[in-house]
C-alpha cells in the first residue's frame, strides 16, 4: 500500500527536501526516504502539504484533470463585496487565461495565531477571510484571483486537497494518512 503523508507546512519552507541556498525545506521536517509532494505549495503560503512514494497516487493528486478540490484560507485586505465575490466564483480573467469556477464564501476570523513574520497591516485599511476552493493549480493562482478583484492576499492557508484535512497538525507537525481517495 503506497505512504501517504500530511504535512502542515509552516510560512517559509520550501516544499522540496534539499535547497543550496540554505532556506528551510521539507528535509528539516520529515526524514522519510522514497516520499515526494504531490503538488507544490509556495514559499510564503502555509498548510497542507501532501506527501507520497508512490507514482500514480501522486499524479491522481496534483494533476488538475482529477478535479481534486483544493480548499484555501485566504486572509486579504479589505472586506469583499458580493459583486467581488461573485467574480471570483465565475473565474477571474488572468495573464494566462479565465480560471475555472472557484468556491469562494466569505469566512469569519479562523481564530489562528499570528504568523511570523506577521503580515503587513495597515491601520486604515480592514482586513477579511474568505476560503477558496479550487479544481485547477496555476502559479500564485489564488493570490493572483484576488488581487485582480482589488483584494490582495496577505495570507494563505491550505487548509485540504480532496479528502484530507489539516485538521489536528500545528504548523510543522506531519502523520500518515489513509491514501484512498
Amino acid at each position: 500500500m503506497p505512504t501517504l503523508l500530511l504535512f502542515n507546512k509552516p510560512y517559509g519552507v520550501l516544499s522540496r527536501f534539499t535547497d543550496r541556498d540554505g532556506r528551510s525545506h521539507l528535509g528539516a521536517y520529515i526524514s522519510i526516504p522514497g516520499i515526494y509532494p504531490a503538488g507544490r505549495l509556495d514559499r510564503d503560503s502555509e498548510g497542507l502539504l501532501l506527501l507520497t512514494d508512490d507514482g500514480r497516487l501522486q499524479q491522481r493528486i496534483s494533476n488538475p484533470r482529477h478535479r481534486l478540490v483544493k480548499t484555501y484560507w485566504a486572509q486579504i485586505e479589505g472586506i469583499p463585496g458580493d459583486a467581488a465575490i461573485e467574480q471570483l466564483r465565475r473565474g477571474v480573467s488572468l495573464r494566462d487565461g479565465i480560471t475555472a469556477p472557484a468556491q469562494v464564501q466569505r469566512l469569519p476570523d479562523p481564530g489562528i495565531g499570528p504568523r511570523e513574520p506577521p503580515i503587513r497591516f495597515r491601520r486604515e485599511i480592514p482586513t477579511s477571510w474568505i476560503t477558496v476552493g479550487l479544481t485547477e493549480g496555476r502559479n500564485r493562482q489564488v493570490r493572483r484571483m484576488t488581487a485582480a478583484v482589488g483584494f490582495p492576499t496577505l495570507r494563505l492557508i491550505r487548509v485540504s486537497v480532496g479528502p484530507w484535512h489539516v485538521d489536528g497538525l500545528l504548523p510543522g507537525q506531519w502523520r500518515e494518512a489513509d491514501p484512498k481517495i
